[in-house]
């Protein structure tokens, strides 16, 4: 019913991934393959809903009502067997805008924020531009798959920590966090009273047989301390239409957090992220089960190529998202020297594994949201980097 085959050209579309590798890569003449956002339309019923308003002609102040609410608790309730109450929902216009708000909101200048490593970027970035301390807990890498170092996890937290960032799923490595281990991080932290902030941007891009666990659905208890970060941006490639949700049980956190976006001056979302949203998670579940299985295919073929073509490199097996992390380590080489290969060799672009974390390097995410096509011209280019 839906062909991820055939995909439109983004090139002069204001596309970061397209239109920005001379600025971000010093060339043009290169694949993007770095940032993650997919190379896929949205799911019809989001257009088509954009296109109604278009077509309404008018654009006022937009409020994000019970509709909308009842639809961020309906996916949350089907798809991940949540029940969560519309009342609990504070809305942003990005997960990374959400995460900066709860960082000031609950936090000084000086505080340690703490988040393991390697692990999405802008979880550094904030805490050190709010002027916190970005405090990493490296993870072990055991039968090819990330794991918690929990005896290094809570020396860290005895040390005096505020809040704790949780990337669940995993980016850059994949992993879906089961529930022993999610309990065990939760706890850890409710002992030590730190906050947990858990980014489930990736929590529809599950692949089967695993399955996304909000952490704050474990237990009751774990409601009080944990905010729940969810948007549809990755898993319907929306993002330029900046809407999201932080799930907040606790009454008297969630209304510092309104408190907080009040002083920023922010009150609402803009009407084509409402209607997106909405749309998306209303209408867009048969389209996200064709999307996996489309994915799936692309991370066979990936796993394929270069078990056969490139046996030096290895590729962590992701049980969610649609990044992969491969491990270039074998190869002996600098990640400076790797990444002049890819770019000058291949006009391959990948995103570096240090920019996940000193422990990310050796590593080089690709993003493999894309057609077949576009797909097997990559693997060619990365063999041809390395030749």
């Amino acid at each position: 019913m839906y062909n991820f085959d055939v995909s439109p050209d983004r090139k002069g579309t204001s596309s970061v991934k397209w239109d920005m590798t001379k600025t971000v890569f010093g060339r043009d003449d290169v694949l993007p393959m770095w940032v993650a956002d997919m190379d896929f339309p949205p799911p019809p019923q989001v257009i088509d809903s954009l296109n109604d308003r278009l077509s309404h002609g008018v654009f006022g102040y937009t409020f994000t009502g019970d509709s909308l609410g009842e639809a961020v608790s309906g996916w949350m309730k089907e798809r991940h067997e949540w029940e969560i109450r519309k009342s609990w929902l504070v809305y942003s216009s990005g997960i990374v805008p959400a995460i900066s708000t709860i960082i000031t909101t609950f936090t000084e200048k000086g505080d340690s924020i703490l988040m393991h490593s390697p692990v999405y970027t802008p979880f550094f970035s904030l805490a050190e531009k709010n002027e916190r301390v970005a405090k990493k807990c490296p993870m072990e890498v055991k039968e090819g798959q990330y794991t918690f170092d929990y005896a290094a996890f809570e020396d860290a937290l005895k040390q005096g920590v505020k809040l704790f960032l949780l990337c669940n799923p995993h980016n850059p490595g994949g992993r879906v966090w089961n529930k022993e281990e999610l309990i065990k991080i939760a706890e850890l932290c409710q002992k030590y009273n730190v906050l947990i902030v858990s980014d489930e941007i990736h929590a529809d891009l599950v692949h089967k047989p695993n399955k996304h666990i909000p952490i704050s659905s474990i237990k009751k208890e774990y409601e009080d301390f944990i905010f729940t970060l969810v948007a549809p941006s990755k898993t319907f490639n929306i993002a330029g239409l900046q809407a999201s949700a932080m799930i907040i049980p606790n009454q008297k956190y969630r209304e510092k957090i309104v408190e907080e976006q009040h002083k920023q001056g922010i009150f609402t979302l803009n009407t084509f992220g409402v209607l997106g949203m909405e749309a998306a998670y209303r209408h867009g579940g048969e389209w996200l089960d064709s999307l996996l299985a489309y994915l799936q295919g692309n991370i066979k073929e990936v796993q394929s190529f270069i078990k056969k073509e490139l046996p030096d490199l290895s590729v962590m097996d992701p049980e969610a998202t649609y990044l992969l992390w491969i491990d270039f380590r074998k190869l002996g080489k600098s990640e400076k020297e790797l990444e002049k290969l890819l770019l000058d060799k291949g006009k391959l672009a990948l995103e570096p594994g240090s920019k996940f974390g000193e422990d990310g390097e050796g590593y080089f995410r690709m993003n493999i949201a894309c057609t077949r096509e576009t797909l097997k011209d990559g693997l060619e280019r990365l063999k041809t980097a390395l030749s």
